[in-house]
């Protein structure tokens, strides 16, 4: 791991206003300027060093009426600034941050479901969001939400700590053993990181597949032993290599190959509903019977990922079982953010997978 030489800030050094990136839609993402926030008890102001592009920044359904807005959630910086009786953390830590992070005493919190808690759905967020040069960071996610960036670890593999805390809690909760079959449909950004990590937990047999080879071949990268054309070879295929089963463990990354996880499942296995949908997708027409009696297949879902999922992938991270870095195709400063978001919504014309908003580097400094 590369680790990031970075020039800490003083108080004295932090400008009134800072650029951030407004967003309006997804072809209309300007960089404007805003007051830098100030902080208050219990809070930290800290320098935006790494931020990636989450697939949800780009569902404009989901987005239209809050517009404009600052997004940005896939965090890593410096502390610059810290609020009167904060005592975990000083000026000049590294840090990854989560922007919602749950109450820990509710019924949801108590049952294990930490990631449907009121607060973590609708309570919690750092101002103004991470494509911003600066982030105030509240007290309630300096609690739980802040951690510390390990010796050796660069920013940009520290910004992946919530995508990859979002996986693990999707693998962990659709009971993952070691020694089973999985089948990872879709091989953006997040099956890419259910591949490796399913390989790091143990999988027998992790099966990737898509419509796009560039992504086929970065499945094998990260650690598909297998990376097939998502069409109607798939299920043979996966069969002939999985001793004429199906997949015990289907997880979908993208909402078009629903029917296809359906009929890939094995008999006891499980169809992990994992990636966000476009607005009104609905699942396709089957009957109880023809899917259920006598099958014992579950479908499950699940949401964003709690504090010890954070902190469990910042540690498999750092132990470079799942190798983040590779997944890096653009890196890019602000005033280039626009281009990010048209790769984003675009992967093939771009050659894209993950675009990181670096807010501090210099236009056209690309490494």
């Amino acid at each position: 791991m590369k680790q990031d030489k970075l020039i800490p800030v003083t108080i004295m050094s932090l400008p009134e206003n800072m650029r951030v990136l407004m967003y309006y839609s997804n072809d209309d993402v300007r960089v404007e300027q805003m007051p830098v926030p100030r902080i208050g008890p219990g809070e930290l102001l800290m320098k935006v060093v790494a931020s990636g592009i989450c697939g949800s920044d780009v569902m404009e359904w989901y987005r239209r009426d809050k517009v404009p807005l600052v997004l940005g959630h896939e965090t890593a910086g410096e502390v610059v600034e810290v609020g009167e009786g904060v005592k975990k953390f000083r000026r000049g830590d590294r840090v990854a941050v989560t922007h919602h992070v749950p109450c820990n005493t509710c019924h949801y919190c108590l049952t294990g479901h930490h990631t449907v808690c009121d607060t973590l759905l609708k309570g919690t967020r750092f101002y103004p969001g991470g494509f911003a040069e600066y982030v105030r960071v509240p007290a309630i996610n300096v609690d739980r939400g802040v951690f510390p960036v390990p010796e050796g670890m660069s920013y940009v593999e520290a910004s992946f700590m919530e995508p990859l805390a979002c996986v693990l809690r999707g693998q962990r909760r659709a009971g993952l053993r070691p020694g089973q079959s999985v089948l990872v449909l879709g091989s953006g950004i997040s099956g890419l990181l259910h591949v490796a990590l399913a390989r790091a937990l143990g999988a027998g047999l992790v099966v990737a597949a898509d419509t796009i080879p560039f992504r086929l071949k970065m499945a094998r990268e990260m650690g598909a032993h297998l990376a097939l054309e998502a069409d109607n070879r798939l299920i043979p295929s996966l069969k002939e290599a999985n001793e004429g089963r199906g997949a015990d463990l289907v997880i979908i990354c993208f909402e078009g190959f629903i029917p296809l996880a359906l009929d890939a499942v094995e008999k006891g296995g499980t169809v992990l509903f994992f990636a966000g949908a476009s607005e009104g997708v609905t699942l396709p027409p089957v009957t109880i019977n023809e899917l259920f009696w006598r099958t014992e297949i579950t479908l499950t879902s699940t949401y964003a990922g709690s504090p010890a999922d954070c902190r469990t992938a910042l540690e498999l991270i750092k132990a470079g079982a799942v190798p983040v870095e590779k997944t890096v195709t653009h890196r890019l400063s602000m005033e280039e953010a626009s281009e990010g978001f048209r790769a984003v919504c675009s992967p093939v014309e771009h050659d894209c997978v993950k675009v990181i908003i670096e807010p501090h580097r210099r236009i056209g400094n690309r490494q």
